[in-house]
């Protein structure tokens, strides 16, 4: 297994569930139509199709004794505004779920929409098992912003006016 392989667990629209091992990024294959080729617990390569995956959960642990939530996602949505910055978003699933998260704020977010053909996401709770997620396009049925979330600008202070300097000769 290569170094740059993470833990996941990667929920299907049927909302059965794998555990696996993914790349950070650069996740499909150039094939048509797209696939995951999800490095399995038991060391086989499974090929799978982007149109079955709604969603994959970069993990800390798999917790493989929790059969319905393994991904111990405790909140979807926000219970106030983050604090972190970023693209605050909603997205509602095909079933009709629905989940918030931060999208980045820089190239990241046009490197996922291109390359990865989705979008990743921190997910509202970051103390959960699950500290990064990662949607497919296929696999989003609207997508809303809810506010673009940034750092408070210093306002510039206008400088005191100065004094003229007194003439020394009169």
């Amino acid at each position: 297994m290569a170094a740059s392989r993470k833990k996941v667990i990667l929920r299907r629209l049927d909302n059965s569930h794998l555990p696996g091992y993914l790349p950070a990024n650069g996740l499909l294959t150039q094939d048509v139509p797209p696939k995951l080729d999800l490095l399995d617990l038991t060391g086989r390569i499974l090929p799978l199709p982007v149109a079955e995956v709604k969603l994959i959960s970069y993990v800390r642990d798999f917790n493989l004794d929790d059969s319905i939530n393994p991904e111990r996602l405790t909140r979807t949505t926000f219970l106030s505004r983050p604090r972190a910055e970023g693209l605050w978003v909603r997205i509602t699933f095909p079933g009709g779920d629905q989940m918030e998260g931060l999208a980045p704020l820089d190239n990241a977010l046009l490197d996922a929409l291109t390359h990865d053909s989705g979008l990743f996401l921190t997910p509202p709770d970051d103390r959960t098992n699950t500290h990064r997620v990662f949607v497919p396009r296929s696999a989003i049925a609207s997508f809303q912003v809810l506010a673009v979330i940034t750092t408070p600008s210093r306002t510039v202070k206008p400088a005191k006016p100065v004094a003229p300097q007194p003439l020394l000769f009169p």
